[in-house]
């Protein structure tokens, strides 16, 4: 069942308190706009910051996750002109105004090697555009942003921009899709910046729910299952804060992200020859092959008859994998080199490489954390789990919140 991008015309939809402050906020990006570009916005697309509150470096392994949305966010005002050219500022003068002409063939050149912020609105211009591929012309944009996530600091401030830009240039366009296929194209359109993202970021700022933080599952398939937190008194909280130590995700992808997503697909190989199934076909064809992949198919094979309930299979299946990871990798507790892996996978270091993509998104490391990555996988995966059935219990005794 797909979603529809929620258009509404007044902020009481959108936030829950604080409305004046809110409203003043808008009102002030559009008298902006209008000194700008001398006339008012169409529109002004929104998207949402997130916290996760529990299940980190797991929706690239495949792995369901535990976000809510916050109410910092991105907004960026637009109005459709002639032509095709995207005219884009901001009001925070720290970030200059941008100008750039659609191209019929690559839509947006992206200099990934200048650190730029109009890259990432290119990002999702250019995967909005390759969404709606039925739109040869593309319109011309006269683009406002307002942004109050704070950059950098782990809020998914990128990710809201990156999901904005998306939806701003596909109402431009008068072509707004799904919340799915937006949330599709704004994790394909962020790896045009260099990140190998999971997912997680994007569906938590298209499709969380108001008062309630989000399971999210990427496979078999995308759904996300709004969860409440249990009645207490006094109610739970959840406190941001902000250690001011900033770490930009796409500038030290090599050595961080990146390189923690290529670690676990390596180990998902690994894994899945240890286990005797690299040769059945959904790990075959898997691209790329995660550990949800691989025990999915481990208990496809062996555990067929498998009928326990939601959490009681998660539990038993994460429980095992924990073990037969933790008896595999523990032979090199210091990490794996790039010969040893492709040693052990019967190819040559090019061929891997090409397997799990470092030639999209470079990385820099001498030996890989197999074991790190793979104990950290499974069982951060079973917290997630354990997490939700708690939320869902309404047990609010203090042995679950321990």
């Amino acid at each position: 069942m797909n979603h529809s991008i929620p258009i509404v015309s007044a902020l009481d939809d959108i936030y829950a308190d604080n409305l004046l402050q809110h409203g003043a906020r808008y009102q002030a990006l559009t008298e902006a706009f209008i000194k700008v570009y001398g006339a008012m916005p169409d529109f002004i697309a929104r998207a949402p910051g997130r916290v996760n509150i529990i299940g980190e470096h797991i929706d690239y392994c495949g792995f369901p996750v535990f976000p809510m949305a916050i109410v910092p966010d991105c907004l960026i005002a637009v109005r459709a002109v002639g032509g095709s050219s995207v005219k884009l500022s901001n009001v925070n003068a720290k970030f200059p105004t941008r100008q750039f002409d659609y191209q019929p063939g690559s839509i947006a050149e992206i200099d990934e090697s200048t650190h730029d912020w109009v890259n990432y609105f290119k990002c999702g211009y250019k995967g909005a555009l390759e969404a709606i591929s039925d739109t040869a012309s593309p319109v011309g944009m006269q683009c406002l942003m307002d942004g109050s996530v704070p950059i950098s600091v782990g809020l998914s401030s990128s990710s809201a921009f990156v999901c904005c830009a998306v939806m701003a240039t596909m109402r431009a366009n008068d072509r707004l899709l799904s919340q799915e296929r937006v949330v599709e194209t704004s994790v394909a359109s962020e790896r045009y910046i260099g990140t190998n993202g999971g997912g997680m970021d994007q569906t938590t700022s298209i499709m969380s729910q108001s008062q309630s933080a989000a399971f999210i599952e990427f496979s078999p398939m995308l759904r996300v299952t709004p969860v409440r937190f249990p009645s207490t008194t006094p109610p739970i909280a959840f406190v941001i804060a902000n250690t001011m130590v900033e770490s930009d995700k796409a500038v030290t992808a090599p050595t961080n992200y990146n390189l923690r997503v290529v670690e676990t697909r390596i180990g998902a190989l690994m894994l899945a020859k240890h286990l005797n199934i690299l040769g059945h076909s959904a790990c075959a064809n898997a691209d790329p092959l995660t550990f949800k992949t691989v025990m999915d198919e481990f208990f496809a094979s062996s555990y067929p008859s498998d009928c326990d309930s939601p959490v009681l299979k998660w539990t038993k299946r994460l429980a095992v994998m924990l073990e037969q990871a933790g008896a595999f990798f523990t032979t090199h507790p210091q990490g794996f080199t790039l010969g040893d892996c492709a040693g052990y996978l019967g190819i040559s270091a090019s061929d891997l490489a090409g397997l799990v993509h470092t030639d999209r998104y470079p990385i820099q490391a001498d030996r890989f954390k197999l074991l790190q990555r793979a104990q950290h996988a499974f069982s951060e995966a079973l917290r997630v789990v354990k997490f939700r059935q708690v939320c869902e219990s309404g047990d609010t005794s203090d042995k679950c919140f321990v």
